[in-house]
């Protein structure tokens, strides 16, 4: 009989599907078009302590097989997601994943703690809680001149290392291709006590107006993500599994059930599945349909038959 189920540092999905944050919202809107209770995993839209605006100006550009965004982490708030979103991710029946960053140390320490403190009270309450925890520490720096946390590996260091301090929530840490040495930064999540690690998060990159002579973005930089990053991204998803003992979760332009069996036979545990939502509003529903189909065909009963083989 095939089997789609995969694990995450003891939590175990249906499948190795999981919607991407900040692609999918906090899943109401697609939860209209299809059942999310086939989905392996959700991931909400990235948290802060507080509530955030965003960027102003232009937010996305499409690109050749691609898109990139300046968003900036709009957001309600964590206290606002756990008041207003939280029994809605529940009440899906796909695995919850609070993505969670930060303009500072303090606000990832603080804001994990609050997450935490949330789940105890809703398990002694008996009800379900946030499966995982989702660090992305593709956020500027706020303190340092705006340089992302997770390019230098001992600055992500303090941060992994004090939001496991504050957090039993199994912890996730996404990563930057941005990294000056991505495999040691995937080491170090570990070493730190992290029970997964995602990546790629988005590439920095360009684009400039020429007509008005000048960055279409008004942080000048946006994030790129789609098709055109795959080849990239799934080179240092395998490079990452082949270092670690702990899961890894691929994502970096995924738009075909071949897109996923590559990052599985490279070493994921499971994959994110993100602008192609924008792409096709029915990704999640088909994927699954189509990586059954795709085992059924293949005689593949389970995923650890492919997983890193490659």
């Amino acid at each position: 009989m095939t089997s789609l189920i995969c694990n995450l540092a003891g939590v175990a999905l249906r499948n190795p599907i999981i919607m991407a944050s900040g692609t999918f919202g906090f899943g109401r809107e697609y939860g209209e078009l299809y059942d999310l209770s086939i989905l392996g995993g959700i991931a909400s839209k990235g948290l802060t302590l507080h509530p955030r605006s965003g960027n102003t100006g232009c937010r996305v550009q499409e690109t050749p097989s691609g898109m990139m965004n300046s968003v900036g982490l709009e957001n309600p708030g964590i206290t606002s997601f756990l008041e207003n979103e939280l029994d809605h991710m529940v009440a899906s029946g796909a695995v919850v994943i609070a993505n969670l960053g930060g303009a500072h140390l303090e606000e990832y320490v603080t804001g994990a703690a609050q997450i935490s403190e949330s789940c105890d009270l809703r398990q002694r309450q008996g009800q379900k809680a946030v499966d995982l925890l989702e660090l992305n520490i593709s956020c500027p720096n706020v303190k340092e001149g705006g340089i992302q946390f997770g390019v230098d590996t001992e600055v992500a260091r303090q941060i992994v290392r004090e939001v496991r301090q504050v957090t039993r929530i199994p912890l996730i840490v996404k990563l930057s291709p941005n990294a000056q040495d991505i495999v040691a930064m995937a080491y170090m999540c570990e070493q730190e006590g992290a029970d997964a690690v995602s990546l790629v998060n988005t590439f920095s990159a360009m684009k400039i107006d020429i007509a008005q002579r000048r960055s279409a973005f008004q942080n000048t930089y946006a994030g790129l993500s789609g098709p055109a990053i795959k080849p990239i991204a799934l080179r240092m998803v395998h490079q990452v599994s082949q270092a670690l003992s702990i899961p890894v979760i691929g994502m970096g332009g995924i738009s075909s059930v071949e897109d996923m069996i590559e990052y599985i036979m490279a070493g994921a545990e499971a994959v994110q599945i993100g602008t192609y939502n924008f792409v096709n509003l029915h990704a999640g529903e088909e994927l699954v349909s189509g990586l059954t189909a795709w085992m059924e065909k293949e005689k593949v009963q389970s995923l650890d038959e492919i997983r890193g083989i490659v």
